[in-house]
């Protein structure tokens, strides 16, 4: 049913007769909290040069994990970038290319990492499959699989964010962006450290950091020091409408990653702003 008012036509609905700019007069709708779409899914993503630059001796045990796991979960295993990308933003920063031409080209080695990695599980019957195929046919290629494998790079691209020289949204942003906006069941970031550390445990003063296993992004948002995974990461927990926790645990420690996705507490819990279900 539709009416015209003052040659404006309008189709019933709550927004109707509001602008979508004013977040006030959208809240009582756009607030409500989003179902979940894949509830029993969880969501690894594995470190580029973490896990897979350090190659066979990282990469073997995590695979056999991962298989291991099969039975258990269903997944969705996102992979980084590595040094690889380092050189490309090295070569893209001295021929002055913006950022948004920056990020497809880091987001090229994700992809091939992600390659290797489906590659080694292709027996149990996992496949790599690219950004569109997670929006729209992740779920009917969960019920032929236990596990797919993609990039964790967002599709940004062109689209990323001009206010730094090289692109915010990496691998650990786009895999929590993903988790969220899926309603996962969880989302663990496999490092080559037990956790987020109060200083940097490779660093200076690196005997002097000391493991927080639980935290918070609002806490983390005061940390002026680095951090093992993309820095505005911190702030899309801030917005978070489903993902309540990310654990980040050691992937170099046969069963980290088994006893995180059992929910054992085995790394660094952060909490996100979104409300427990």
């Amino acid at each position: 049913m539709t009416e015209t008012t003052n040659g404006i036509k309008h189709v019933a609905s709550p927004l109707a007769h509001q602008t979508l700019l004013d977040g006030q007069l959208t809240k009582p709708v756009a607030g409500v909290r989003p179902i979940r779409l894949l509830p029993w899914l969880q969501v690894v993503k594995i470190g580029g040069r973490s896990i897979m630059d350090r190659g066979p001796e990282a990469i073997l045990p995590i695979v056999d994990e991962i298989r291991k796991l099969l039975p258990e979960h269903r997944l969705l295993i996102l992979t980084g970038a590595g040094i690889r990308a380092r050189h490309l933003y090295g070569v893209g920063l001295d021929l002055g290319l913006p950022v948004g031409s920056l990020a497809p080209l880091a987001a090229s080695e994700a992809g091939q990492n992600g390659h290797i990695l489906a590659s080694l599980l292709a027996p149990e019957g996992v496949s790599y499959v690219e950004h569109a195929t997670i929006a729209s046919q992740l779920a009917i290629h969960l019920s032929a699989a236990r596990a797919v494998v993609g990039s964790a790079f967002p599709p940004y691209h062109h689209h990323e964010f001009p206010g730094a020289r090289i692109p915010a949204h990496r691998a650990d942003a786009g895999a929590f962006l993903l988790a969220d906006a899926l309603g996962a069941a969880g989302l663990t970031i496999v490092e080559d450290v037990d956790g987020v550390y109060t200083a940097d445990p490779k660093g200076p003063e690196g005997d002097k950091a000391q493991l927080m296993s639980e935290t918070s992004y609002a806490d983390l948002a005061k940390v002026t020091g680095p951090l093992p995974f993309d820095r505005v990461l911190v702030e899309i927990m801030g917005t978070a409408r489903q993902i309540d926790r990310v654990q980040v645990v050691n992937g170099l420690v046969p069963g980290r990653l088994t006893a995180a996705l059992r929910g054992e507490h085995v790394g660094t819990i952060i909490h996100t702003a979104a409300r427990q279900a």
